[in-house]
Formats: structure tokens, sequence, C-alpha cells
């Protein structure tokens, strides 16, 4: 290349100079336009802390996602720490709302009281299917009685052969691999829900708990039991729908009251919990289910999940978050996450005792 004389140098620095600083201004430009178009996000302004229930975690997680957009000034965290410590953290004035699968105890109850200077109420808010969850590749589309999923979850049925799954499972070879079978470990609102039902409907020698008396290893968390079925053949547990489902676990076909073996899905829970009836006092939305009601097509294992709130001095962040979940647009994409939507009397009534969020 040719040499520069001095004078070319000279010119072309001062065209350097020149194109930097045109460049450095259309930069600014730029810049303070963007800042124009894209607006600060508003700030937070108001924290609201809930905890408890596993079984009700994707449906909170999509709703305080869908909240946030529409309410970016509020923030809403929920920690799936179990129903029993959710009812604790409440109780102790950790949260401002405990999610549970289980109505509280008579001595819960009256703590949550003390802790709400008046009444804590129950409002169920999401119906959470009970997935008899399994790991068994050669036998697609199980089907289990009441008195069979008894019969392997005290330990007394130990085959996957053995006699009793051979009657409910007509025409289909079952290997006669030994049945491993998981439960949840400490205290679980889901274990309560299952042992009730087969206490009702199968012979279950125990009364109805939250800790599991049954066989089995126990495993900590919904997302626990998912991940150690996934990894172990010739496993069965029990798991909440949405998780068996977004692991693509097979689940089995449960043998109702009116006799018929019902795949899980969320059209077949939600008409399980058409019959239940409301037993809570002074208007306070405790469920109780009659397992032995013949309701034709309903698969028989669900669980309502309650969001417990203090109800006489209601707090206007709670009641905006749970009016959104209780409102149709918060309803209506549950299924997509392995719910099934409260039936529409009973999310008239939590409506009602919702009341105003003004």
């Amino acid at each position: 290349m040719a040499r520069l004389t001095r004078t070319a140098k000279s010119v072309l620095v001062v065209v350097l100079v020149l194109v930097a600083g045109a460049a450095a201004v259309a930069g600014a430009v730029v810049l303070s336009m963007s800042s124009e178009e894209e607006p600060a996000p508003e700030p937070v302004v108001a924290w609201l802390r809930g905890s408890g229930s596993t079984a009700q975690k994707g449906a909170m997680d999509a709703w305080i996602s869908e909240f946030s957009r529409v309410h970016p000034e509020l923030r809403v965290t929920y920690e799936p720490n179990g129903s029993n410590a959710g009812i604790e953290d409440f109780i102790a004035g950790r949260s401002a709302f405990a999610g549970s699968d289980v109505p509280m105890t008579p001595e819960e109850q009256a703590r949550a009281d003390r802790r709400c200077g008046g009444r804590a109420e129950h409002l169920p808010m999401v119906v959470a299917p009970v997935a008899v969850a399994y790991n068994l590749s050669s036998v697609p589309g199980l089907r289990l009685s009441p008195a069979t999923l008894t019969g392997i979850s005290t330990g007394r049925v130990t085959k996957w052969n053995a006699s009793e799954i051979a009657a409910d499972n007509h025409a289909r070879r079952l290997p006669g691999t030994h049945v491993h079978v998981f439960h949840r470990s400490g205290e679980s609102g889901t274990t309560q829900n299952l042992t009730d039902f087969l206490r009702a409907t199968g012979g279950w020698p125990y009364p109805p708990s939250r800790t599991w008396p049954g066989a089995g290893r126990g495993v900590t968390s919904s997302s626990g039991m998912t991940q150690v079925l996934q990894h172990t053949g010739d496993s069965i547990g029990y798991v909440e729908y949405g998780f068996a489902s977004s692991a693509r676990l097979r689940t089995a076909a449960v043998r109702n009251a009116a006799g018929e073996f019902v795949e899980l899905s969320p059209e077949s829970a939600s008409k399980a919990v058409q019959g239940a009836r409301v037993v809570g006092r002074d208007g306070d939305l405790v469920l109780a289910f009659d397992h032995r009601r013949k309701v034709p097509g309903a698969y028989p294992i669900v669980q309502v999940t309650y969001e417990i709130i203090c109800a006489g001095r209601p707090d206007p962040l709670v009641r905006t978050f749970l009016d959104y979940t209780a409102s149709d647009a918060g309803q209506s994409y549950l299924a997509l996450y392995g719910y099934a939507p409260l039936p529409h009397d009973l999310l008239t009534q939590v409506r009602l005792r919702l009341g105003p969020t003004s």
C-alpha cells in the first residue's frame, strides 16, 4: 500500500473523528427512541405468599404466571411444601393463605381461628385427581378394583400375575415379577384422600390418615414420586394426575361404585366431584365425598384442594388473587395441566364467599 502524505493523514483523521461523532449521535438517538418505546416495568408494590399442597402446584404456577401479567404490581409466590406444612405456615402467620388437600383438623381449625382473630375458612379451588401410576411396559391399560389396590398397598398382593390382578384384567398376559410399591413419606393430603377411598370401597384395614400405614417405600413429594416411578420397573404408586400426565406415566383404570373401570381424565374426575356435599359450618365450604355413590363415568379417586384464608378480616390482596383463580379465566385452562375445573354450582358458592375485592 502507498504511504500517505502528511496532508492526507490529517484529512483522514478529521474524517474518522466526524464519522465517530455521527455514530455516537445516532446511537444516542436510537437509545432515546428505545427508552420512549419501552417504558420501565411497573414496580412491585405488594407481595403475597402462600404455601402448602403439592397437588395444586401446576395450577398455582399457571395462575401466578397469568395473574402477574394482569397485575404486575402484585407479586405472588407459592411454596409447595405439603398440606400439613402449609397449614402450619398459615397458623404461624408465615403465609397469607394455605393450600391443603384435606380440611383442617379441629385442633388446627382452633389455632387457625386464633390466628385470624375470627374464623378461618376453606375455599375449594381446584380438583386434583389422584392417579394410580405404574411402570409396567408389557401391560398398557391396566385395570384395578379397589380391593385389588388395597391388596397391593398392604403388601398382600406381591406379584403382578397374582390372581387378584388377573381377575381385573381378563385375557391379559401379566409378568410374574415382584410389585414394587411406593407411597408418600411424611404427612400428605393425597395419602389421606386415597386411604379414605380405599377404606370406603376396598376393605382398607386402617383408618384414613395423612401418613401411610401400608407396605412399600416412602418417597418425598409428588415430584419425587413421579421420578421414582419413571426409573423403577414393575413399580406402582399414587400421584396427582398433573404430575403423572406431564411425565407420561401410565395410569390404571380404577373401578368405581357403578362397577365400571374408568380411565382418568379431567372430565371423568369432574363427574365424581358433582356428587360431593358441603358439610362445613357457618358457610365454610368443606366437602364430603360418598365413595359408594354410583356415578356412571366417574373416576373415583379425586381430591379437592382448598385455599385456607381468614374469613372475618379479608385481606384485599388474597381476595384479589383468589378472585382471579375462581374466575372463568382462571378455571378455564386447568384441564391443560391435569386438573378438573370446579363444578359450576360449587364455583358459584366460592365466589359468594370471596365477595367483592375492593
